[in-house]
Parts: C-alpha cells; structure tokens; sequence
C-alpha cells in the first residue's frame, strides 16, 4: 500500500517538476546567450553555430540511448531545419544589445501573435474577450518599443522580434509531427548544414574563449537540447491552454534572472509593458481554455 501511495504521489508530482525544469531551460538560453554576449566573451554567429551543433550532439545521444534500434530519419524536415536555425541566429545577435528580461519578453511576444495570426489564417474566430487579450498584448509590445530613454535599441528588438516569428512557426510545424524526440533531432542535425555556412561565411571575423565556448555549449546540450526534451515529456500532462499559460512565466523567470546574475536594471517601462503583454495573453489563453471546454 506504502508503495503505491508513493508511485501515485511521484507521477502527480513528475508533469510539475518536468514543467518547471522547462521553463527554467526556455529562461536559462536567454540569461546564457546575454551572459555570454554582453561581455565579448564569443561573437554572435559563433555562439549560434556552437549552440546548434551542440544541442544536435546532445539530442543524438538522448535519442540514441532512448530509441535503441530506432530511426529518426523519417521525423523532421528541411524547412523546419530552417526555421530553427533563423530562430537561434537571429536570437544570438538580438542579445547583443537586449537585457534578458526584455529580450525574453519580445521573443514569446511574438511567438503567441504568430501562432494567433496562423490561427485566424486557418479559420479560427476569436471571441471578444479574445481579441481584448490579444489587444493588451500588442499594446504592451508597442509600449515596450516606442522611442524613448528606456526603449529598447530598434535593431535588437527587431531581431528578436523575427527570432519569435521563427520559434512561433517552427512550433506550429511541430504539432504535426508525431514524434516530438525524433523530429526535434533530425531538425537539429539538419540545421547543421546552415550553421556550417554561418561559419564559413563569418570564420574570419570569430572572436572566441573559452568561457564563451561553454556557455554556448551549455546553451545547446543543456537548456536547448536536453530542455526540449523535458518540455515534450512534460506536454505528455498539459492542455495546449496549460502549455500556452505556463510559458508565460518565462519572461519573468529570464528577466529576474538578468537582475540577479547579469546586475540587468528592471525598467518601469518593461514591467508596465510585462504587466500588459503576459496579462493579456492570459486573458486571452483563459477564454480561449473555456471555449474549448464548453464545445
């Protein structure tokens, strides 16, 4: 009895602890690409190619260990390939000039009006408190970016605004595949090619160390490669709506973060706009929950 009592307890607990680790993981690659960046330590393309390369390694060898005698060739595709690699480049050099917090906030900003945008393209119709969520979100963006003191450089903001678009099409191509595991590791081995032409393209102008060598690496194996892994484990236990809504605490996390391991000042300006981005996403991911549970 003592024994069952103690698996039912470890596997009520387990979808909490593997959606806390991936959330850390999702928070931890902005704080690690900024940490790694902000002082020169390795150059953007660098640190991209690095992270690729190393998240491709690590999910070779979950997926080897995990899926003796299984093939993951027939899972992924070139254009997913692409859109991981526009998602990662495109991140590395945003943080050039992005505090964490901010840089988080934008990045899953824009991942969520992807998704929306692909959503209404399909045929959904937002309801009204929807569409007033979805409002709130984009005038929190817009706050965040207008000129002014506290704003954030345009091309930074830019460039992650695109690395959102990309990871927000790169998900959406994910729903469809079958095998999470598999298709996330072909994706990043084919994302290799890319990267050796980022290299090839950007070799002469590299500016390596060894500490940046490692967070990159960090940045790949552990909370590219291995948290992905963890956030597919965890989404075996969550509603869409309840993986919508735990990734809110992302920019949070990242931006606390910054604070407390970077010394990142938190600006007025970026908690208005958080107050409004995260609150009107969550507005709009609830209705949308009820929606579904009252068809």
């Amino acid at each position: 009895m003592l024994f069952n009592d103690v698996t039912a307890a470890a596997s009520a607990v387990r979808p909490v602890v593997y959606t806390c680790i991936a959330m850390l993981a999702f928070a931890g690659n902005s704080i690690i690409c900024r940490l790694a960046l902000r002082d020169g330590a390795i150059d953007p393309a660098t640190f991209t190619t690095i992270r690729l390369l190393a998240g491709a390694i690590a999910l070779l060898l979950i997926f080897s260990v995990a899926r003796r005698n299984t093939s993951f060739r027939s899972h992924g595709s070139w254009l997913s390939a692409l859109v991981l690699f526009l998602y990662a480049v495109a991140f590395s050099f945003a943080y050039i000039s992005l505090s964490a917090g901010t840089g988080a906030l934008i990045l899953f900003a824009f991942v969520q009006a992807t998704m929306i945008v692909m959503s209404l393209w399909s045929g959904d119709r937002p309801s009204a408190p929807e569409w007033l969520g979805w409002t709130l979100a984009f005038a929190g963006v817009v706050w965040l970016v207008l000129p002014g003191v506290e704003a954030p450089p345009p091309g930074g903001a830019l460039l992650m605004a695109l690395s959102g678009i990309a990871w927000g099409i790169y998900s959406i191509r994910g729903r469809k595949e079958s095998d999470a595991l598999g298709s996330t590791t072909t994706n990043f081995l084919l994302s290799v090619v890319f990267v050796i032409a980022l290299a090839a393209v950007t070799f002469a102008n590299a500016d390596i160390s060894m500490r940046g060598v490692l967070l990159a690496v960090l940045s790949g194996a552990l909370t590219s490669g291995v948290g992905y892994v963890v956030w597919y484990a965890a989404l075996e236990y969550l509603s869409a709506m309840q993986a919508a809504m735990v990734q809110l605490s992302v920019p949070a996390i990242a931006a606390a973060g910054g604070v407390a391991l970077l010394a990142e000042p938190v600006s007025m300006r970026l908690l208005v706009s958080s107050a409004l981005v995260l609150g009107g996403i969550s507005i709009a991911v609830t209705q949308k929950s009820k929606k579904i549970s009252n068809s």
